[in-house]
């Protein structure tokens, strides 16, 4: 192993792999962020409660059976086929041309909403059932006890998941390469095929995920410690006062 000449092909390639970086950046922050608003979406309808009888009851079962087909599917095949399926074929089959970044962020969301959605589901179902008791009794239907009272708890309980999911987002956008989609790996490959220095170019490539990856963990840690709070906090006091006697005597007295 060249240190040195590892040295020189990032001096030489830099910025090849600097618009690789932030292309995978980019696509894993927008496809997170709305992955997880379809699995916000999809775990608060899949959570609704199905009446005994009536048109809603079936209305609610189709749609919860769409929703656990779409979940079964993106979750059940690899986003390499996924991402060759939706590009490639979409023009094949619609004649849709597809932009190809447009096309990886809807591969990366839709495949981070399936995930998500069960994310979602299981940290509202581990909020406990009486408080969605206590929201029904004080007139509250079921949007405004997700909105009010269960997902502000959801939301930091699935936290450290979804920090997961992004993470794994930054090293799964690599399989878009297969359409072409100038992420970090596609990059590098671009280099390879120049310099034929595989174990040069894809140490530098590692380093760069690593540092991302890393990062990122950090950045997300630091969130969650500032949502917990304070791990040594002092009480406030009662707000009720007692008066001391002497205090009452020097009322009296003026």
């Amino acid at each position: 192993m060249s240190f040195t000449r590892i040295a020189q092909t990032f001096a030489d390639y830099w910025p090849m792999f600097l618009r690789g970086s932030w292309s995978t950046l980019y696509i894993s922050i927008i496809g997170t962020v709305i992955g997880s608003f379809i699995g916000l979406l999809i775990g608060v309808i899949r959570t609704i409660p199905v009446p005994e009888r009536g048109v809603k009851k079936i209305i609610i079962k189709i749609i919860n059976a769409i929703l656990s087909a779409y979940i079964a599917l993106f979750r059940g095949t690899p986003m390499i086929v996924q991402a060759v399926l939706i590009y490639y074929g979409s023009a094949e089959a619609l004649h849709i041309d597809m932009n190809k970044t447009f096309a990886a962020i809807f591969i990366v969301s839709i495949n981070t909403g399936a995930y998500m959605s069960e994310i979602v589901r299981g940290g509202i179902i581990s909020v406990d059932g009486g408080q969605f008791e206590a929201a029904q009794a004080i007139g509250m239907n079921h949007i405004k006890t997700m909105r009010y009272i269960v997902m502000p708890q959801v939301i930091r309980n699935i936290l450290p998941a979804t920090g997961n999911e992004f993470v794994i987002n930054i090293k799964d956008t690599s399989v878009l390469s297969v359409i072409a989609v100038s992420e970090l790996f596609y990059q590098s490959k671009s280099i390879v095929g120049t310099t034929f220095h595989y174990y040069d170019t894809f140490f530098i490539t590692c380093i760069i995920y690593f540092i991302m990856t890393f990062t990122v963990t950090k950045i997300l840690r630091f969130a969650e410690k500032k949502l917990d709070g304070p791990d040594n906090y002092i009480l406030l006091g009662n707000q009720m006062q007692v008066e001391k006697p002497e205090d009452g005597a020097k009322r009296a007295a003026k």
